[in-house]
């Protein structure tokens, strides 16, 4: 349903980058929405994608900046997709790294 590769990550603060593809007809219903504790900003390099949580499609060339506790997925797309995600573990809300 969907590959991804992580580009870089920081040993020390835990933040990555990674792209993942979602494959044709992929859809994470089954899996439901998610949130975390942290921030994350998506962009979307090819193809689009569903975005249940705010009942968007999320089309080539859209950015998308997350706060902590976001909710959002579960996601579905008819064509493929592929996001390009930096994520920032080290920033959980409320914690001393805000």
């Amino acid at each position: 349903m969907a590959e991804e590769i992580t580009l870089s990550i920081d040993p020390v603060t835990g933040e990555y980058t990674r792209l993942t593809r979602f494959l044709p007809g992929a859809d994470t219903s089954a899996f439901g929405g998610k949130a975390h504790a942290y921030p994350e900003e998506v962009f979307i390099v090819s193809g689009r994608l569903y975005d249940h949580a705010f009942d968007r499609w999320l089309e080539a060339g859209d950015y998308a900046s997350r706060p902590p506790g976001e909710h959002h997925g579960p996601f579905k797309t008819d064509v493929g997709c592929v996001v390009f995600e930096v994520s920032f573990p080290n920033r959980v809300a409320g914690g001393r790294n805000n």
